[in-house]
């Protein structure tokens, strides 16, 4: 690479990061709605057709900070169930939930970006799934490594939504029962309702000691999942109907 080339591609950088602190400050001010690539530009002293340059359209603006809010959140909750990789799973599943709690509460902005009401006239692309599954694919693994170790717990399935949860088993973690997965999507479902209530302000005067409440509700969560707490009740025992999986005690970062 030449020197030219390699002061251009950093001015490109550089420039592209200031565009979107910019636009992340229009988040602040207004809302992910009222994000204007003229308003940008204005604040950065730039004529429209540079920035143009840089993203072509409101919506390819708006894509790249959805992008980078997903794998900001991802990192933190990755790098979170990196430090208690070698705990059970109870403890990486609350550990996880807490980061994606500290990260809301950190960047409330871009919390409602993702999490809060779709934008008007915004689609978003093929590009933002692997950023937005970061976590739930974290859950999963967690869910997994229990299912393969200690086991979990299953919860019996009405008639009627089996297909579905069929379905959904087999799109999403073919390898966990139906029984696992219908919890687990509604306890990453849940995990969102409970942050969104406090990043939204629903929890004013209703819940005011909010750390512990959070703590004592995703370990809720956990148990709907059907993880098993090693230290209830003596040993974990393996409920009674359900294979041993691999045979093993955590396929990934154990249990």
């Amino acid at each position: 690479m030449s020197t030219a080339h390699g002061v251009r591609a950093r001015a490109r950088i550089e420039v592209t990061a200031a565009i979107k602190d910019a636009a992340r400050a229009q988040l602040a001010a207004g809302g992910a709605a009222k994000l204007s690539l003229r308003a940008v530009a204005r604040e950065l002293g730039m004529a429209s057709s540079a920035l143009y340059r840089y993203f072509p359209s409101r919506d390819d603006l708006l894509t790249a900070l959805i992008i980078d809010a997903y794998n900001s959140l991802g990192e933190a909750a990755e790098t979170a169930h990196d430090e208690v990789a070698d705990a059970g799973p109870l403890r990486r599943w609350t550990r996880v939930c807490e980061a994606v709690r500290g990260w809301a509460l950190a960047n409330p902005h871009e919390y409602a970006l993702i999490y809060g009401s779709p934008v008007p006239g915004y689609t978003a692309p093929q590009t933002t799934v692997p950023p937005a599954s970061r976590v739930g694919l974290l859950l999963i693994r967690i869910v997994r490594d229990a299912h393969q170790g200690l086991g979990v717990a299953r919860t019996p399935l009405a008639a009627e939504l089996r297909p579905e949860a069929e379905r959904m088993a087999a799109d999403l973690a073919p390898d966990l029962p139906p029984e696992v997965v219908v919890p687990l999507i509604a306890a990453w479902a849940q995990l969102y309702g409970l942050v969104g209530f406090e990043v939204f302000g629903q929890f004013t005067r209703v819940v005011e000691d909010r750390e512990p409440f959070f703590r004592q509700a995703v370990v809720h969560l956990a148990q709907g999942v059907g993880l098993v707490d090693p230290h209830r009740n003596g040993a974990a025992r393996r409920p009674a109907g359900q294979g041993t999986g691999t045979g093993g005690r955590g396929s990934r970062s154990g249990s």
